[in-house]
């Protein structure tokens, strides 16, 4: 498919068939969707496709016919070529100019003639009816000179069309290819290269160096570095080892891994992006449906100007007919709105293309123009702004202990706690290379921390409730805790148990929190410059806490302690405040508030079903880049469409006015059409390339 005409043509032809409830076909993907109650059959859609003057095509198809239009094209230009020669040469057989530009005429009526029949069996009128009109007009009347130029530019036109199409479509079909169709499966200690879709979860698959990751996975055996730009958007390759996550379609670096299958073929990250993204492209954007709806009723009333305006001067003014029936003609090539209805569909797709390449996947075309219209957004704390997880931030020796010996203390204790405060401090301890010690008589306590006994000695590791029930607190060592817990971290407190013949003493302090991410002030910074005036933190963490993040990444304003259904009103309040909000978060816990919000964000939606299924907008990596990234492809996107219409507009109201006056020609005519259309589908795949942060 490579204009809306045929989109008609196909909807028109599939519709009457039996049990057949509602058609999509989509230009930008070359696909028809039938929904159907199971009465209508896949040959019967077929061969009504095939009715309609369309080629169906099976998945694995390339386009064919591309080789033969340009040889017909060629013909039609080349006895135009001839037929020109010859009339400016004045030869004396003027018939031998008029059989060139027949010969032409021919050519291109190829191309022209049955998708002209389609629609006068479908009792509708379209550019290829139009320009038959206007052709055969133009030789009724003595202008075979200009009915051939007529003929050759509309075919040219036309095929130049079809190929800014097919790249767009080709970019859309680029997704599809992001995978392998087999893998290679243990059996047997034997390596099988079988079907992706055939291997089952739980099985090992073996990538090699260089290749690509079939399916989704956890690494079992190997280390080596892959490429997930293809699905993340990641321009650096991201080192892999045991226990660490493989996507589908993920390039393997040097090293060989042996990866356990997590996820079947179709809900793989990729096969999920690739359904997001064609869903996406069957929703109309406002802008689309507001032009589909315009060209409804625009061809029919220039088509009824076209016959008064042949008729009414002849026959009620005496003027010449030749002179208004060409008029008339004219004014009949310009009246199909091709550009217009075109260049919305293919300014969308072209956005939602790039941007799922960049690892950002919009819901839609409704989405995608929302994010120009964004004001104000919330934003989430944990896992949004900040990384998620607490990290030894600060060692803070006390009474003249070691820092490795307070490390290794805390961590020796807390090996046998599941505290997420505790595993930040057992995994600092090992990133600094420290051997840790056997605990003995360990004793966790809830709300307070941990006691044991490390060789002879009695230790305790714990919050700051737990250094005052112990009784090792002192004024100086208040003024610090209050120090580290107004900077929103947790303390940590290491030191020696009171016992019989030891008061206890503090050894040293850890300071924990939860650290911000590493690109947030500038990607707050990025949301601002893109046009969001105002930027929110909402989190269920306390106030205090909240506004020292927010203070750190930029954000102008935090709100802390709250619930999920204050975090909606806190939404709404934005919304009627600065009209479009959007609002990122987990796409879980955040769920209710990004339902509320214009758009909703979910971050790291790769390894989240849910994300995907809450978000109008996902984002595949943690990168909060991105979110400026896709607001300003918004803005881009309303940008080229309102050009797009306003241009083809122009144009159609200027070679109309000439047309009226007589002050135009029918290959001027030509030109303004599908040259205008050829222009703004060009335009629309600049999108094709997103402007990176």
């Amino acid at each position: 498919m490579d204009c809306s005409e045929e989109v008609l043509a196909i909807e028109r032809a599939i519709n009457p068939l039996p049990g057949v409830l509602g058609v999509r076909a989509e230009i930008v993907s070359s696909k028809v969707t039938v929904y159907h109650d199971g009465s209508a059959t896949r040959e019967q859609v077929a061969a009504a496709i095939k009715k309609a003057g369309v080629t169906v095509q099976e998945p694995d198809q390339t386009e064919s016919g591309v080789n033969w239009r340009i040889s017909i094209v060629a013909a039609s230009g080349i006895a135009t070529g001839i037929g020109l020669v010859l009339q400016w040469l004045k030869f004396e057989a003027i018939w031998q100019a008029d059989l060139a530009f027949f010969v032409a005429i021919l050519a291109g009526a190829i191309l022209i003639l049955p998708k002209a029949l389609r629609s006068l069996r479908s009792i509708t009128l379209d550019i290829n009816v139009l320009m038959v009109i206007a052709v055969t007009g133009a030789v009724a009347i003595g202008e075979t000179a200009e009915g051939a130029a007529v003929v050759f530019l509309f075919a040219l036109s036309e095929l130049l069309e079809s190929w800014s199409v097919g790249r767009a479509r080709r970019a859309f079909q680029a997704l599809m290819q992001l995978t392998p169709d087999t893998a290679l499966v243990r059996h047997d200690d034997a390596w099988i290269e079988v079907d992706a879709r055939e291997v089952q979860i739980g099985e090992i698959i073996l990538i090699k160096p260089g290749q690509k990751s079939a399916l989704d996975g956890e690494v079992s055996v190997g280390i080596s570095a892959m490429d997930q730009s293809p699905i993340t958007g990641e321009s650096i390759p991201v080192e892999k080892k045991p226990g660490d996550p493989v996507f589908a379609g993920a390039i393997n670096g040097e090293g060989a891994l042996e990866v356990r299958v997590t996820k079947a073929a179709q809900n793989t990250a990729v096969a999920r992006i690739i359904k997001m993204v064609e869903e996406a492209q069957q929703q109309r954007a406002p802008a689309q449906r507001f032009v589909d709806a315009f060209a409804k009723i625009y061809t029919p009333i220039v088509m009824a100007i076209a016959l008064v305006l042949a008729i009414l001067p002849p026959l009620f003014f005496a003027q010449p007919w030749d002179v208004w029936i060409y008029r008339a003609l004219v004014l009949l090539v310009i009246a199909c709105p091709c550009a217009l209805v075109i260049s919305t569909p293919v300014s969308v797709v072209s956005g939602l293309a790039a941007m799922a390449r960049a690892g950002v996947l919009i819901k839609g075309g409704t989405y995608l123009e929302a994010l120009a219209s964004l004001r104000a957004l919330a934003v989430d704390k944990t896992g949004t702004i900040t990384e998620g997880k607490p990290r030894v931030q600060e060692v803070i020796p006390w009474n003249g202990t070691a820092i490795a010996e307070i490390l290794r203390i805390a961590a020796s204790l807390d090996a046998q706690s599941t505290h997420p405060l505790a595993e930040a401090v057992v995994t600092y301890a090992k990133e600094q290379g420290l051997a840790l010690d056997a605990a003995t008589d360990f004793q966790s306590v809830t709300g307070r921390g941990a006691k044991g006994t490390i060789g002879s000695h009695a230790y305790f590791v714990g919050n700051h409730r737990m250094a005052h029930e112990l009784g090792v607190c002192s004024p100086k060592l208040e003024a610090k805790l209050a120090e580290i817990e107004a900077s929103a971290r947790s303390v940590v407190v290491v030191g020696h148990q009171p016992h019989a013949d030891c008061a206890g003493e503090v050894l040293g302090i850890l300071a924990v929190g939860d650290t911000i991410r590493a690109e947030a002030r500038e990607a707050i910074a990025a949301i601002h410059a893109a046009g969001v005036s105002k930027v929110v933190m909402l989190s269920g963490d306390n106030t205090r806490t909240a506004q020292v993040i927010a203070g750190q990444a930029g954000i102008d304003e935090a709100y802390g302690d709250l619930l999920p259904d204050q975090k909606i009103d806190k939404v709404r309040s934005l919304a009627q405040s600065h009209g479009g909000v959007g609002m990122i978060g987990d796409g879980v816990n955040d769920a209710p508030a990004l339902a509320a919000a214009t758009v909703g964000f979910a971050m790291g939606a790769a390894g989240t079903d849910t994300a995907i299924e809450t978000a109008d907008v996902a984002l595949i990596k943690d990168d909060l880049l991105m979110v400026a990234m896709a607001i300003r492809m918004g803005k881009r996107v309303v940008g080229v469409i309102r050009f797009n219409i306003i241009f083809s507009l122009a144009v159609k109201a200027v070679f109309l006015v000439l047309a009226l006056l007589g002050d135009t020609s029918l290959w001027l005519a030509v030109l303004a059409d599908t040259g205008a259309t050829l222009l703004v589908v060009t335009n629309a795949l600049r999108l094709l390339r997103p402007n990176r942060p």
